[in-house]
Order: structure tokens, then C-alpha cells, then sequence
């Protein structure tokens, strides 16, 4: 048996500057460093429930839509929420938005369902706010890593 450790990553890219966050996370998760953690990204309407069952901890990204999350993400959610319930409680997860306004609305969302769920919450959400800007790149990057490493010493 494999003692390599699963990381998923579901994040909803509509645009250019999306899809470099999820590089980003994906960069900071394949970290040389990190050793015995395998990361791989999937968008929302590709993800399904086998993915999150093999999965020891997940990295959401959405937009803020409308004060909300994307429609992608919401139909993952639903897709996986009844499959998933009983068999990935406490499933640690962590949480980025690319917000064009504050981000709250859709985090509120996220975390409404999660609860549901029963994951829990690896770190506080990063919130990427108003114009894109290269920080949120960094912060990205830095949430992969934190994540990969955290799963590879065994701290989830």
C-alpha cells in the first residue's frame, strides 16, 4: 500500500488570471520539498465524488459570482454532497476566492456547505480582492505549498 498522500484541487478557471492561480497552487503543492504528496487539479464540472473519496485533503478556488460561488463549484458541491457526507467528514480543506468586490458572500457559501459536510477548515480563506494583482500569484503559490507540506508531515 502506498503511503503517498492525495491532494485535490477543484478550482473553477474562467479567465486567464484565474488560471494562473491555479498554477500557482499547483506549483506551491509539487514543491520539491514535499515528497510523499501527490496534487492534481480538476475543474469543478470534471470533479466527482471517486475523486474526493481518494483525496486526504482538498484546496477549493472559486470566483465570486454575483455575491456568490460559481455555478461550476456549486454543481460539484452538488454532485458530491450526498455520495460524500458520511464518507469524508473531517476531510481538511482550505478555500481561495478571486473576489471582484469583498469575497464575503461567497465565502459564506462555501462555508455553509462545507460545514454541512463536515470538513474542516485547514486555514482561513484567501480572499484575492479587487484587481488582479501579482500578490495574489504569491499567495497562491504559498496556500499549495502550505497544504502539500502539511499533508507530507503528517500535521492532516
Amino acid at each position: 500500500m502506498s503511503d503517498r498522500r492525495q491532494l485535490l484541487i477543484v478550482a473553477h478557471a474562467p479567465s486567464p488570471n484565474t488560471g494562473k492561480l491555479v498554477e500557482a497552487v499547483l506549483r506551491g503543492a509539487r514543491h520539491p520539498d514535499v515528497e510523499n504528496v501527490d496534487s492534481r487539479h480538476l475543474p469543478p464540472l470534471e470533479a466527482g465524488p471517486d475523486d474526493v473519496l481518494g483525496a486526504h485533503a482538498i484546496i477549493l478556488g472559486t470566483t465570486e459570482n454575483l455575491g456568490y460561488m460559481s455555478g461550476a463549484l456549486k454543481d460539484f458541491f452538488d454532485r458530491i454532497y450526498y455520495p460524500c457526507l458520511e464518507e469524508t467528514q473531517g476531510l481538511p480543506y482550505a478555500l481561495y476566492v478571486r473576489a471582484g468586490r469583498d469575497g464575503t458572500g461567497t465565502r459564506r457559501a462555501v462555508e455553509s456547505i462545507t460545514t454541512g459536510l463536515r470538513w474542516q477548515p485547514a486555514q482561513d480563506p484567501l480572499i484575492c480582492r479587487g484587481d488582479f494583482q501579482d500578490q495574489f500569484i504569491t499567495d497562491c503559490e504559498e496556500l499549495g505549498l502550505y497544504m502539500a507540506a502539511s499533508l507530507d508531515a503528517g500535521i492532516l
